[in-house]
């Protein structure tokens, strides 16, 4: 007999079922990896059999789906995964994991991706997920992951939690195919929630041996409070002020930015909890407050970082400084100064292409090469990869005069080479701070590792924001990384 009770979960297989039961023992871990890996829970669909992509014949193709879990009773999440690999070059060793949409049709491989299925023989994985009101039942499971979080208070009802889930359980469906993966280095990558997704699997999932976050968070919590109706009031006026300004043209943004962030609003809200909705379910006010934190605590790799080190993955982050994702970038750079990050200076999350965004992280050139070479450098040891700079700086209040001096510890020389700043920042999870300007100077050589820059200004600034950038060809592929972010108020 199973018995139902307090706030954990584990997935059994029982009767030819994934079922997923809640049990009060605070010792279990938030991921059972035995039940994850068990490709009998999988409930394979054979959607279109092995055969060669319409695309180019020497790719393969497979598409099934698959149960990733009975996320409560009675209530199975089921998804699309299509394979793909080179038809010469079986099995892949080396596996990427990546996502595509929730349609049952075969994805292909792009971009990076088929590069490195063409020329290193690299297996993808693409496991389709989305956001909790897209997946089936469309408009209804996230309804009921809300009502299974406020009746039990367990965060495995959180979209971190199944989007993880999905990665790990995509990986458990390629080893299912052991003529075409037999993997021994598997890299999973993904933007947003795609990259939330990508930092759990790898986090908790031994299997991974590398993940490149892009968008997603290192440190803090994405995307402000879990709970609506707890948001500070400095950043609910903050954001009245920014659609005035906005509807008075002050802006310079087009008309269409308010629809568009009003839309991505109510796309986040469909999956967050209300205050009142948390009170007639019986929280505490200390649990109202401490969810936002509990619901992401799976995805934040800073929280495991000596573990992780010493298993040896391998990780990479990309983000935006515009990005209210990762709000805590100074923080980080100051407790983890060598953290392997790309910052973009001005970056922003993606999001509606009406809102007026100019530089979308995910979609940048950059990023995408630095996808590239680290995987070329992770599953074929081309080129190394850069340390991360130290950085220090020296303020003159009279000149107005900000000097960055950045060190490699390994003497490593980039060819490119630049100091980016932006004054008088507004606070994360301001929708002003999203569209703070930047700008930049080339810095100069220095010798041994070393490069300096400086910006004189016109009056002193409020705060000054500030990130070199680097950027390393090598092999045939571009990487790029940035120094810490910097910070002062004068």
């Amino acid at each position: 007999d199973v018995k139902v009770s307090g706030t954990m979960i584990k997935i059994l297989f029982l009767t030819g079922l994934l079922v997923a039961v809640v049990e009060a023992r605070a010792d279990r871990p938030l991921f059972d990896l035995d039940a994850i890996r068990d490709a009998r829970t999988l409930e394979t669909t054979v959607i279109q059999d092995w055969k060669p992509s319409a695309r180019d014949k020497g790719v393969l193709q497979k598409l099934i789906e698959v149960t990733i879990c009975e996320w409560w009773v009675g209530q199975k999440v089921r998804i699309p995964i299509t394979f793909n690999v080179p038809a010469d070059r079986l099995p892949c060793t080396n596996v990427l994991v990546m996502n595509m949409g929730l349609g049952a049709k075969p994805a292909a491989a792009t971009g990076g991706a088929l590069k490195l299925l063409k020329e290193d023989g690299v297996g993808v994985v693409l496991v389709g997920m989305g956001t909790i009101d897209a997946m089936r039942p469309v408009g209804q499971l996230h309804l009921g992951m809300k009502r299974e979080l406020l009746r039990t208070k367990d965060v495995r009802f959180t979209p971190a939690w199944i989007w993880g889930m999905s990665q790990m359980r995509g990986l458990t469906a390629a080893k299912a195919e052991p003529e075409h993966f037999r993997p021994f280095k598997v890299l999973a990558t993904g933007g947003s929630k795609r990259g939330v997704a990508t930092a759990v699997a790898g986090i908790h999932d031994d299997r991974f041996t590398a993940i490149l976050p892009v968008v997603a968070p290192p440190l803090g919590n994405p995307g402000g409070p879990v709970v609506l109706g707890t948001e500070p009031p400095r950043i609910t006026a903050a954001n009245n002020k920014f659609f005035q300004d906005l509807t008075a043209g002050k802006l310079g943004l087009p008309e269409s930015t308010k629809a568009a962030l009003d839309g991505r609003t109510g796309r986040r809200e469909a999956t967050r909890v209300t205050t009142a909705e948390a009170k007639a379910a019986g929280w505490s006010d200390a649990e109202i407050a401490a969810l936002t934190d509990r619901s992401w605590d799976a995805c934040r790799i800073t929280d495991y970082l000596p573990q992780l080190r010493a298993r040896g993955l391998e990780f990479f982050y990309n983000v935006g400084s515009n990005d209210s994702v990762s709000p805590a970038l100074k923080e980080l750079g100051n407790r983890f100064p060598d953290f392997p990050i790309y910052i973009v200076p001005g970056g922003q999350h993606g999001g509606p292409a009406d809102a007026g965004f100019t530089r979308r992280v995910p979609s940048l050139k950059e990023v995408q090469n630095n996808f590239v070479a680290f995987a070329q450098y992770h599953f074929l040891r081309k080129s190394s990869l850069m340390s991360a700079p130290s950085i220090r700086h020296q303020w003159n209040a009279n000149a107005k005069r900000l000097t960055v001096t950045t060190t490699f510890s390994k003497g490593e020389s980039p060819g490119q080479n630049h100091l980016w700043w932006s004054v008088n920042r507004h606070e994360p999870f301001t929708l002003a701070f999203e569209y703070d300007e930047w700008q930049s100077v080339e810095m100069k050589p220095m010798g041994n590792g070393r490069f300096h820059g400086e910006l004189v200004l016109e009056k002193n600034p409020k705060n000054l924001e500030f990130i070199t950038v680097h950027s390393r060809t090598a092999q045939g592929e571009t990487m790029t990384i940035s120094s810490p972010l910097g910070r002062f108020v004068p």
